[in-house]
This record gives structure tokens, sequence and C-alpha cells, in this order.
């Protein structure tokens, strides 16, 4: 992509976000965030559009308006804008992000819950936060590994923020008697439209002490990018699940869709499908191959 490409991109970027905001901040403030719920992810398939960025899904995700916290793998800066794209949904994020010049202003829109690690007892104050946001019918997806992988190994997923789920029943006051979590994998097997190899993952992941600028210079110059978003089957918390149990079961489930998707031994059934409108994201269910 030439320079003058990629200003006249981000130019359309910023006008997109001019057009949108408005109405967001308006319906945020005055609405019952109907208007505000879409409107981030009008403008993540914008971006997405633009810099040829094609994402497809499998599995079935929550139906809309369902609640669920959402437990996935992180690469790259990119997953943001990718699982921004298919749906509303929230994030919940490390403090130091509300503080970063456009992207914390975007983040903030989104209405991501930030959490302070530096802060022992920050750990029940998200969970009370994000437990409230599930009773109010939200989906919040939760980066469990705790920071971003190289995209072909996993890092354990931590169990705290999902003392979240165990909130949200208790904050029922008795009427509901479970709450959906789902494991999601993100997988980039395709650049260019040939498959992405071992040596090519850092120029799409963004982990351990990369510079931001160096690697957005590769993310315009290496040209289109496929992503895939599994849904794993959700796993049912109820009062007397274990959350440490529940997060292993939602990690193993994730490992399997990666390992899948990164060796390329996706079971001839598996259900893919580019990203569809918004409020039409019901999906067959997945098959994918341990």
């Amino acid at each position: 992509m030439t320079r003058l490409g990629t200003v006249f991109r981000l130019l359309i970027c910023v006008l997109a976000f001019a057009v949108l905001v408005g109405p967001h901040v308006l319906s945020l403030r005055f609405g019952r965030g109907r208007i505000a719920a879409h409107t981030p992810t009008y403008f993540h398939r914008i971006f997405l559009a633009l810099f040829s960025v094609r994402v497809t899904q499998s599995g079935t995700p929550p139906a809309l308006g369902e609640p669920a916290l959402v437990l996935s793998n992180h690469i790259s800066w990119l997953d943001i804008l990718v699982l921004g794209s298919l749906r509303p949904l929230s994030f919940v994020a490390k403090s130091e992000i509300s503080g970063w010049p456009v992207v914390g202003t975007l983040a903030r829109l989104q209405r991501t819950v930030f959490i302070d690690r530096a802060r022992r007892a920050a750990t029940a104050s998200v969970n009370a936060t994000v437990a409230s946001r599930l009773t109010d019918g939200d989906l919040i997806v939760l980066f469990a590994e705790g920071t971003t992988g190289d995209g072909t190994r996993l890092l354990p997923f931590r169990s705290s923020l999902v003392g979240a789920a165990r909130a949200a029943i208790d904050a029922e006051g008795g009427t509901r008697d479970r709450v959906r979590l789902q494991p999601l994998a993100l997988t980039y097997p395709r650049r260019n439209g040939l498959p992405v190899v071992r040596s090519e993952r850092p120029g799409i992941a963004w982990y351990g002490d990369m510079e931001l600028a160096p690697h957005l210079a590769v993310f315009l110059r290496d040209g289109p990018i496929d992503v895939h978003v599994v849904w794993g089957d959700p796993i049912a918390f109820e009062a007397g699940t274990d959350r440490k149990r529940a997060t292993a079961m939602a990690e193993a489930s994730v490992r399997r869709a990666m390992q899948a998707s990164v060796t390329g031994r996706w079971e001839s059934g598996a259900a893919v499908r580019s990203v569809p409108p918004p409020g039409t994201e019901t999906l067959p269910a997945s098959n994918i191959a341990a």
C-alpha cells in the first residue's frame, strides 16, 4: 500500500468517526444506548474493509441480548477491531490504555471496563462492574491470557475475572441460575491469500516489547490479512461452578481451535462464513478438529 493510499484511507476513517461519534455520544447520554451499541461495529467494519482485513467466523455466538462473558486469546491490536466488527460488545482492558491517545478515546466510547492491575482490590471492583453489565444483557470480552501472544502458542488463562459470572448470578437475586461463558479463538491463517508460516507471525502478532509504529508499518506494507474467529461450545457457569475448572475448559477449547487453524486440520463439515450485517449473526454450530 502506498503512502498516499494509506493517508487517503485514514482520512476516510476520520470522516467515518466524525459522522458516527455524535449519534453515539447522544445515544449514550440521552437514549437507551441502542444506537451506541452499533456505531462501533460500523466503524470497525469500515476500517477493516479499507485496510483489506477479511473476517470469517464459525461456531454459534450468543444470541443478541444474551449476556455472556467471552474468554478469548489475544494476538494483536487488530483483535479489538476484528471482534468489534462482529456485533455489539465491550472489552476488559488494562487501565493504562485509557490514557493512550486516540486508542483510549475509542476504548471509552466502546464502554470498555478498565482494570488497574497494580491494585489488588481492583479485581473485586471490576468483577462487580462486569457483573452489572452482564445482568443488563451485555457481551463482555475478556482476553484471558492477560497479555498478547505470538499467535502460535496459547498462554495460560487467568481465572480471577471469571468471578464476574458468579457475581452476576448473585446480583440477579436468584432469578438467573447460570451465565454463559463463551470460549473464542482468534487466528490469522492467511495473508495475501497464502497460508501464514511461523516466521511471518511477528508481522501480525503484536507482543512482548515490540514497538507499535514499526509494527503498524509492516501491517500497512504486507497486504491483505484473513482472520478467522471460532466461537467454541458455551460453558454454563452456575452458582456452584468451580471458577478455575470453567476457565481451564475454556482454555482447552481455544487451544483446540487454534491448533486446528494453524495446522489446517479443519473438519470438512465446519461452517465458515464471512461477517454478516449487524443483527444477523446466528451461525450453525462449528466442528473443530482436536
